[in-house]
């Protein structure tokens, strides 16, 4: 467990969204050509999201605000593999849209009362 609190929750963080994203680029690819072979791929990369993500639930216990800064990074990772990769193309709208997402969560997320 040690070596799990050794890394901050945000490497934690940042490593599961790689995973993320790297299993989004995946499952890009699968939908235009399915076979096992990236299906495994896609799966694997997921298990290892979910895997990084749970040290980071070590640092702070606390999943709604840590699962917001997940989302966060992931929307942004999500953008950066359709944009760059996919060259994907995003109307103003749907960019005022992302932003505004990308507020409320960041607006959610951050908030600490206490």
């Amino acid at each position: 467990m040690s070596i799990l609190l050794a890394i901050p929750a945000v490497v934690w963080l940042v490593i599961s969204v790689v995973f993320f994203a790297f299993g989004e680029y995946f499952s890009k690819i699968w939908a235009a050509k399915p076979n096992i072979g990236l299906a495994i791929v896609v799966v694997f990369t997921s298990v290892l999201s979910a895997f990084t993500w749970l040290p980071a639930l070590l640092h702070r216990n606390e999943i709604a605000i840590m699962g917001t800064i997940w989302l966060l990074l992931a929307t942004v990772a999500v953008i950066v593999v359709g944009v760059v990769f996919f060259q994907e193309k995003i109307s103003l709208i749907e960019w005022i849209g992302i932003g505004l997402g990308l507020l409320a969560l960041a607006f959610l997320g951050f908030y600490n009362p206490r």
